[in-house]
């Protein structure tokens, strides 16, 4: 694995993700959105339904191995794979920041 020094928000996303939706909703901020296989969850507790349901539904591991800034953005390409279909592939992750947390984030591939 690649390694990436990564900015602390999104490095506690990444390290969360393996956790529970309780522990990657802290990564965010109470307006926060996150764009998802053509769905947008906006605010904690739409972001935490939406971890929970991806964990009920898919295991899965991430492994970040490049990062880009563009346009204010921190965009993170990670290999992603799991018992989903189209696994394994290479995702995008665009992350907003804000005062030390996630603004928005949209996940793409």
């Amino acid at each position: 694995m690649t390694h990436l020094t990564l900015p602390e928000p999104i490095a506690a996303y990444f390290e969360a993700d393996k956790r529970n939706s309780e522990a990657l909703a802290r990564c965010f901020t109470p307006q926060a959105t996150v764009k998802d296989e053509g769905r947008t969850h906006q605010g904690l507790d739409a972001i935490k339904a939406w971890k929970a349901a991806a964990s009920r539904q898919y295991t899965y591991t991430t492994e970040p191995f490049a990062l880009q800034q563009q346009n204010g953005l921190h965009i993170v390409c990670s290999h992603v794979a799991g018992n989903f279909p189209g696994s394994p592939v290479d995702l995008q992750y665009r992350f907003r920041l804000e005062r030390g947390l996630i603004s928005s984030l949209e996940i793409s591939a």
